[in-house]
């Protein structure tokens, strides 16, 4: 059980995610706790036309302002208002967070590797998500240093956590750049084999935190193939072309023109939850693989990756039961989240790219997301 003291009596936020000159800080206060005897706080980043807030509960971010075609800025990053949220959450789990030890689903929380069996914890219809019941995302994360726009976070994994094996190292980068670039990076290493695969899990909505759906949004992605899954979202282990499909994104199309549509992957999936295979080399080189613009507010953001696979994923299971940090509710399909990674479920599938990670192997992973308004 977490032992939480609260450093301040949180206070609500009064500013609402309406058109503005400026970015609208949330306060730093309602985010200064103490979570399993670590401090916890809100970082502020500035560059470009970029604002972002972070807290190292989970490496969150917490907000994200830019500018629309006339200049006006706006929350494209769904979040809560207050520290407590995230920790007593009832609401989505990663809200912009680092997710990992091994980002998205293992089959019936089991994998084995160098012939043992390892078991991990259950936490979504049957399956391991996002690393099982602690991950990466519940842990106060290390800050190694701040700049104006760059944050610097590490954790040590221990042998066994969630089930994983080896003790890990992780340093993870967030870094805003002066071409409005929010860049993540990451470097682990292990002291026993194991499987790595993080991914951060922003969700964003172009128009505004809380400002209606993504459903106008206009989405491109470079892959000609999917790996479909079963009904609780494992990977069959199949490769399916996109021709053809909703699932073709080579060319732009809005999310909401086809995610209705009669097809079995979208009914498994309950809409686009599904991971891509990027049209490109596994060479470790940063390519763009996907862009995302909202007609209504002119804003854009491209996404480049080193990794070989996205994740799409539309807030299917939104349901405007709770709000944002604006008192806006969280509607269903009200935000994106476009997650690079390796396949989901790689440990369990010879023929899928391996995620094993060696002592004296260093894993890196390279995200960014740059914005641009037009």
């Amino acid at each position: 059980m977490k032992k939480i003291i609260l450093a301040v009596t949180l206070i609500a936020l009064t500013a609402c995610n309406c058109k503005n000159n400026q970015p609208q800080l949330l306060d730093k206060a309602a985010f200064e706790t103490v979570v399993d005897g670590k401090e916890v706080s809100l970082y502020t980043l500035k560059a470009g036309d970029l604002t972002m807030q972070v807290t190292n509960y989970g490496a969150r971010v917490v907000s994200l302002w830019a500018p629309d075609r006339d200049g006006n800025f706006a929350d494209v990053e769904i979040g809560y208002e207050n520290i407590d949220r995230y920790v007593n959450n009832t609401g989505e789990r990663y809200l912009g967070a680092v997710v990992g030890p091994f980002a998205n689903r293992i089959a019936n929380g089991r994998f084995a590797l160098d012939g043992k069996e390892y078991s991990l914890p259950i936490n979504n219809n049957g399956q391991t998500l996002h690393g099982g019941t602690l991950g990466v995302d519940r842990i106060v994360w290390d800050v190694k240093e701040v700049t104006e726009n760059k944050i610097v976070f590490f954790c040590t994994l221990p042998d066994g956590q969630d089930g994983f094996p080896g003790n890990r190292e992780v340093e993870m980068v967030y870094e805003l750049t002066p071409d409005n670039e929010f860049a993540v990076y990451y470097k682990g290493t292990t002291n026993a084999p194991t499987v790595m695969n993080l991914s951060h899990h922003s969700f964003f909505n172009l128009e505004g935190d809380g400002e209606g759906t993504i459903l106008d949004h206009v989405l491109q992605i470079a892959a000609d193939a999917i790996t479909p899954v079963n009904e609780v979202l494992i990977p069959t282990g199949e490769i399916m072309p996109v021709e053809g499909t909703p699932f073709d994104f080579r060319e732009p199309h809005a999310i909401g023109e086809r995610v209705n549509g009669d097809h079995p992957q979208l009914a498994a999936g309950a809409g686009y939850d599904h991971n891509w295979i990027l049209s490109r080399a596994d060479d470790g080189m940063e390519v763009k693989v996907a862009d995302v613009y909202s007609p209504k507010s002119g804003r854009g953001m491209e996404v480049w990756t080193d990794q070989i696979a996205l994740q799409f994923y539309c807030g299917n299971f939104f349901d405007g039961s709770y709000n944002s940090k604006f008192g806006k509710p969280v509607l269903y399909r009200g935000a994106i989240a476009l997650e690079t990674q390796r396949y989901p479920d790689s440990p369990n599938h010879a023929d899928f790219p391996s995620c094993t990670l060696r002592p004296g192997e260093v894993y890196t992973h390279s995200c960014i997301y740059k914005f641009y308004a037009k």
